[in-house]
């Protein structure tokens, strides 16, 4: 079995994968830059275990982190947890991935594992969404190649911001209201937030398959994604596992 961690500043997702490709269960759970490498071993522990997973059946890891201070406290996890050394998604790590941008170096991990497992699933030129602390867009044209992307402050980031610098305007609940057309401030919120963010995600969609040339197989995944995503015009793919996807492709070619 195959344990799969993918740090983001928001929420870690952590998946275990069988021998046959099984995902046999994945989770997202909030990232917290205070625990210690002890700490995240007691949490493996306890969530494998919930699962009815023995923790000696682990045989291999692999991580992705776009938070650096974190990824060696979770390497030094893995080794506690399953007494395993694991993959690190970086820098001379085999992803098979032809990355067009001015600077390949400076692509997120979380990017590149996104871009893996769509291209694995699902026939380009693709838009992937990954909607998290920031949304990103990322684009790969029909010869497979990763020409670029987007990147937009996120949901949950947005309407913090607006809440802190709006002293009437209080925190609110991330559902959708029944109208666009709100008729008391929490509902006016909950339109622009859900809403506003789907209709522009739209609009991008829409200017990028303008530069493509050609219409895109939209896929999105993201701890945010479902709640927005789903009020898209465009047809959009929600796959909430293809960074564990991505993570599994990257670790056989590693392997």
């Amino acid at each position: 079995m195959i344990l799969a961690l993918d740090t983001g500043n928001t929420n870690i997702v952590i998946g275990i994968v069988d021998d046959n490709d099984k995902i046999l269960f994945s989770a997202r759970v909030a990232t917290d830059h205070q625990k210690t490498e002890h700490e995240y071993a007691v949490f493996f522990r306890n969530i494998v275990l919930m699962h009815g997973i023995d923790r000696h059946e682990i045989d291999g890891a692999i991580i992705s982190s776009v938070v650096p201070q974190l990824t060696e406290i979770l390497k030094r996890a893995v080794r506690i947890f399953c007494d395993v050394d694991p993959l690190v998604v970086g820098p001379g790590v085999k992803t098979g991935l032809n990355i067009l941008i001015d600077n390949p170096k400076q692509l997120g991990s979380d990017l590149v594992v996104d871009a893996v497992a769509a291209l694995a699933e699902y026939k380009p030129p693709l838009i992937i969404l990954d909607l998290g602390t920031a949304s990103t867009m990322s684009v790969i044209d029909r010869q497979a190649n990763y020409r670029g992307g987007v990147i937009i402050p996120g949901v949950r980031l947005s309407l913090e911001a607006l809440a802190a610098r709006a002293a009437q305007l209080q925190n609110i609940s991330m559902e959708a209201p029944k109208r666009v057309i709100g008729t008391n401030t929490i509902a006016c919120m909950q339109s622009g937030l859900i809403y506003g963010q789907a209709s522009m995600f739209d609009g991008m969609i829409d200017r990028i398959e303008d530069e493509l040339g050609e219409k895109a197989t939209i896929v999105a995944t993201g701890g945010l994604a479902r709640p927005v995503l789903v009020h898209c015009k465009h047809e959009v793919i929600i796959d909430d596992d293809l960074l564990i996807k991505g993570l599994m492709v990257i670790y056989k070619k590693n392997k």
